[in-house]
Parts: C-alpha cells; sequence; structure tokens
C-alpha cells in the first residue's frame, strides 16, 4: 500500500484562476505559463484543462515536446529560447515560438537554414529593461530587432521584457522598466508583452498585447502583501496526508531529530506521513501550521525525509488516521512558505515523485 501522501489537484480551480485573469487581461492575449510541470501541478493535465488559453509558456524544448507528443497543438513559447544552435530544428519541427533573448541565441537564428525554405517563426524578442538577467540592452534591442525583420524568416515579432519588482506594489522599479520598454519598443507596431501575474493583478498599464500570467494560476497570491489587492484566487494544489502514531509525552520531553522542540507540559503528539523526501520544506520552523480536521495544529520538531510532528495537545479527538492538509484548502501556501523561509513557487515546483497526485475535474 502506497503511503498517505496525496497532492490533490483541482482543475476547476485552476479554470477559475484562468477566468479571472482573462477577465483582468482586457483585450490582451493569455498566455498560460506551465513551466517546470505547470509549477508542479502537471503541465499535460493543466494545458488541457485549459483550452480558452491563447498560448502556453513553457521553459525549454523538452517541456515543449512533452506537450506536443501528447497532442496539445496551442502556440507553445519557450520562455528560454534555445540553448544549443541544433534546436532550431525541432522549433521547426514541432511548430514552436521562440524567446530570443541573448546574441547568441540571435546568431544562431539568423544561420539557421529551415527544412521547409519558405519556414517562417514567430519570435518573441527580450529587452533587458532593468532586471539584469536575460534580454538585450535597449541599442542592441534595435539591432536585433532589425536583423530579425530583415531576416526574412519572421512571421511574427513579439517584443517582451520582464518585471523585477511587480509583486511590490507601486514600484518604482516597476515604473522605470514599464516607461524604459515603451521606449524602446516604440514603432513598427509589434505586439508588446511584459505583464506578469502580480502586474496582471496591480498595473492594467502594462498589459498590452499578451500577458503572461504564472503563479496566480495556481491559487498562490503573486504579491508580497496579501492586504494589497483582494483577488479571489482558488488553491489548486491540496498537499495531505494522515496521522500514523498519536502518543503522549511528559513535560520537558523532546521531539525529533536533535531534540530540538521541547514539550513545555504534558503534551500530546501526532506524527504525519511526509517530509522533505515528498517536498515539505525541512527548513519550516517550530509551529508551522497544519491542518488536521479543519483545525489549526502546529509543528512540533525538525522534519525528517519522511516524517514531522505536530502538537496536538489542543486536539485531544485527533486519531491515527486522520487527515492532515499541509497546504491549499484552508491553509495558504504562502502562509507555510513564510514559515519556512521561502516562497510558494519554491513549495508547489518541489513536490516530489513519490506523492500521489489525483487530479478533480470539479
Amino acid at each position: 500500500m502506497n503511503r498517505p501522501v496525496e497532492a490533490l489537484i483541482n482543475l476547476a480551480n485552476i479554470r477559475s484562476n484562468f477566468a479571472l485573469a482573462n477577465k483582468l487581461s482586457g483585450e490582451a492575449s493569455v498566455m498560460a505559463v506551465i513551466k517546470a510541470n505547470a509549477y508542479g501541478h502537471g503541465a499535460l493535465a493543466v494545458a488541457r484543462a485549459l483550452p480558452e488559453s491563447d498560448a502556453f509558456g513553457v521553459a525549454c524544448l523538452a517541456e515543449a515536446i512533452e506537450l506536443r507528443e501528447a497532442g496539445i497543438a496551442k502556440p507553445i513559447v519557450l520562455l528560454g529560447g534555445v540553448f544549443d544552435s541544433t534546436e532550431w530544428r525541432d522549433v521547426e519541427h514541432f511548430g514552436l515560438q521562440v524567446v530570443i533573448h541573448a546574441q547568441e541565441q540571435l546568431e544562431s537564428f539568423l544561420a539557421y537554414r529551415p527544412d521547409q525554405a519558405e519556414r517562417q517563426f514567430v519570435i518573441w524578442l527580450k529587452l533587458d529593461s532593468g532586471m539584469h538577467r536575460l534580454g538585450f540592452s535597449p541599442s542592441a534591442f534595435a539591432r536585433a530587432r532589425d536583423l530579425l525583420i530583415d531576416s526574412g524568416k519572421i512571421q511574427e515579432l513579439v517584443l517582451m521584457s520582464h518585471f523585477a519588482c511587480a509583486d511590490e506594489y507601486q514600484s518604482a522599479m516597476t515604473d522605470s522598466q514599464l516607461a524604459l520598454f515603451k521606449k524602446a519598443s516604440g514603432g513598427g507596431g509589434d505586439p508588446l508583452s511584459i505583464a506578469n501575474s502580480a502586474a496582471l493583478i496591480t498595473c492594467p498599464d502594462s498589459h498590452f498585447d499578451w500577458v503572461r500570467p504564472g503563479i496566480m494560476l495556481y491559487g498562490a497570491n503573486p504579491l508580497t502583501e496579501q492586504v494589497i489587492v483582494d483577488v479571489p484566487l482558488l488553491p489548486a494544489m491540496t498537499l495531505r496526508s494522515r496521522l500514523i502514531d498519536v502518543r503522549d509525552i511528559l513535560a520537558g520531553d523532546s521531539v525529533g531529530y536533535g531534540g530540538q522542540w521541547s514539550a513545555p507540559g504534558a503534551a500530546r503528539i501526532g506524527t504525519v506521513a511526509i517530509g522533505y523526501g515528498d517536498g515539505y520544506p525541512r527548513h519550516a520552523v517550530n509551529g508551522t501550521p497544519v491542518l488536521v480536521g479543519d483545525k489549526r495544529a502546529a509543528l512540533a520538531g525538525r522534519v525528517s525525509m519522511d516524517y514531522i510532528s505536530v502538537d496536538l495537545s489542543d486536539l485531544p479527538e485527533a486519531r491515527v488516521g486522520d487527515e492532515v492538509v499541509l497546504w491549499g484548502e484552508g491553509l495558504p501556501v504562502e502562509e507555510v512558505a513564510a514559515m519556512s523561509g521561502t516562497i510558494a513557487y519554491e513549495l508547489l515546483t518541489g513536490v516530489r515523485s513519490r506523492v500521489n497526485f489525483r487530479y478533480l475535474e470539479e
């Protein structure tokens, strides 16, 4: 029998979150970002659940090919571009769109001779508007734009950039990047794209022709402060397991590796079948909440590979076999992430393969 660790994926909630993104986008087209296995939720299942999406965004060729070979026909954009010049042949064969963010990528595209002589491509050209991670400087961006147009291989050119601080409401950095993007991409009438999940919610001036929601599709708040904007996002993943042991301990007794947590008084301790081997964060601190039934209990002691311990002293009704929610319905993943010194993105994408995935349509 399998361990009772389960990631319950609510596809209806993903569709609801997409509908909200679509509503917020106005007239812009919507690219659903499903890189990193749809942020841990299952890229193929999510793609099939979102037929209304205008395109899907992935990180690399392997992610795109998996979708194509499973029958996903929608436009797919390689957000990381190609990592080797040999990948252009697969780009052509699978009918993919590609971000070009570096001179080497640009040169390899210009040098590529398509199998079909008249083949044209949809290219997304990336500007470094201030994040200084990927993208062309404004002057190099203008030259690259001209070279692509003159190549005769462009079906459509989309101009894009990426915000560094969109999760910080009314960030001066976002304003600066937006102004630079508008200036660098002006003229020519090419479609524009810069808005991610956070900007989709808080910065309507950035929506332009394409928006690229990612984390919001999975029900996690893309903003650093939840109180800023109240958006009805629904959690898509509920990570849950069960109590496999309940025992009473005495005041001063310690729990777990290193004896990191000691009972302040007589206590009732439950062991839950989940650990960092499943993707639960090892650095979650004492007091990190879980739900036993629909009531909160607190992490007690270090997270181990297969188990965590929780303080059930205030839950005398808890029994072996009771369901425990680690995050999801009733317990925001952002709260667990904050107690673990990380972000929701890492927790969602970090769920391991030994966890049982179950998909709900309704």
